[in-house]
């Protein structure tokens, strides 16, 4: 039944807001969340049809403005969407549940399956076979990920040359918090054709790759993997699992896909899973109706158990949930400003440098992870193809669920 309206904005927007209590919005956005399947095109497209075109919310123009700022900033865009839209009806509260009906259906699952996943022993059971099948379709998925953000943010040769130097760097182990700003600048000097300012911190992120390259092959570092061992082995406590979900929450700019090479850096690089589970929780977040970034629940579990899943997860959110419920105004007004949007730019493309990188060691280690080489091999390339032709919001679950049954044929 039709919400009463509350009012009608001007002649300009000609949107109405429903006048909704906190419960109806608490209801909508959770119906929203069990319907979140196919990833973030197929969520926004869902709020479009339904609050835009339908419902009258806010006007067309208007809600591509709002996306566009979403799309500039890191976070899952359909989550910080419904977050915006509930505070239309009912302020910051409103906000708040509907962001919180949102995730609400894609958690509690990821929360079950953590919980299945670590209680039993999934390499003496059949699905040790099947996830075996899906870590291959996994790393298409990524792939096809990278390739859909890079044609969005690589849009000159600047931006494809910062993103291959970033990938080049974080593959030699330079730390992303100096990648990214050095990014950014470059690209702030390179759009205001000043080349050799540009062009000298390009270089300078060459150079410091070289040098970690060197201290990762033969510098007088390469020793010290007995030391990071030691480190490794030690469980996170709940602080850092919370600041490990907020810095990835902080950094995913471009979609949800970017927060990989953050988690990843803190889940493997510290001991916390290995690769191949890491892969594991990316399927079973692509099966989900939710935010990918919700696979952080997975992580969370990894590192702390029931309570680790819920304060990495609030962590992850928390960004999504504070620039719309308190930032949004402010900063709406920051993406105009030609700078700042040039800098989030940079950055942005120097992000798909690190997520391709990513994908890279993921992929290699997916090779030696898997039995055989042709079988990986034919499952990513069947995966990857699908990928590109069905274009169904289903398609990422059906793929991932038969990448999973050639695993039970192919590796029991």
């Amino acid at each position: 039944m039709k919400a009463d309206v509350q009012g009608v904005s001007s002649a300009e927007d000609q949107s109405v807001v429903p006048q909704l209590s906190y419960a109806q919005i608490f209801a909508k956005f959770l119906r929203f969340g069990f319907l979140a399947w196919g990833g973030p095109v197929a969520q926004i497209a869902m709020i479009r049809r339904e609050l835009v075109e339908e419902e009258r919310w806010v006007s067309g123009p208007r809600f591509n403005r709002l996306l566009a700022v979403y799309q500039v900033l890191p976070g899952p865009e359909a989550h910080e969407l419904c977050v915006f839209f509930g505070t239309l009806p009912k302020g910051r509260l409103g906000g708040l549940l509907a962001g919180l009906g949102f995730m609400l259906p894609g958690f509690v699952l990821m929360f079950a399956l953590s919980w299945l996943y670590l209680s039993t022993n999934i390499t003496q059971t059949v699905a040790a076979a099947a996830f075996l099948g899906v870590q291959p379709a996994v790393i298409a998925l990524i792939v096809r990920a990278v390739h859909r953000i890079g044609g969005h943010v690589l849009l000159d040769r600047w931006l494809w040359g910062i993103a291959a130097v970033a990938g080049f760097a974080a593959l030699v182990g330079t730390p992303f918090w100096i990648t990214l700003p050095l990014a950014g600048l470059a690209y702030v000097f390179a759009a205001r054709h000043q080349l050799l300012p540009a062009g000298l911190l390009v270089a300078m992120l060459i150079g410091l790759g070289l040098y970690f390259a060197w201290t990762m092959f033969g510098g007088p570092t390469s020793g010290s993997g007995a030391v990071a061992q030691a480190v490794a082995e030690q469980k996170p406590s709940l602080l850092q699992l919370f600041f490990s979900g907020l810095k990835a929450g902080l950094l995913t700019f471009g979609g949800a896909y970017t927060v990989i090479p953050f988690l990843r850096d803190d889940a493997v690089g510290n001991g916390w899973m290995t690769d191949a589970q890491f892969l594991d929780g990316l399927a079973l977040s692509g099966i989900l109706p939710a935010p990918l970034i919700i696979f952080s629940t997975f992580v969370g579990y990894f590192g702390g158990g029931p309570l680790g899943a819920i304060v990495m997860t609030i962590g992850i959110f928390l960004p999504a949930f504070g620039f719309s419920l308190f930032f949004h105004d402010q900063l709406e007004r920051l993406v105009d400003n030609e700078k700042i949007r040039t800098f989030l730019e940079g950055v942005s493309a120097g992000v798909v440098g690190l997520i391709a990188a990513t994908t890279f060691e993921l992929g290699y280690k997916t090779l030696v992870n898997v039995p055989g080489v042709l079988i990986p091999l034919a499952i990513f390339a069947t995966s990857l193809a699908a990928l590109y032709v069905f274009k169904a919001k289903t398609t990422i679950l059906w793929v991932v669920l038969a990448a999973a049954a050639a695993g039970l044929v192919l590796f029991r």
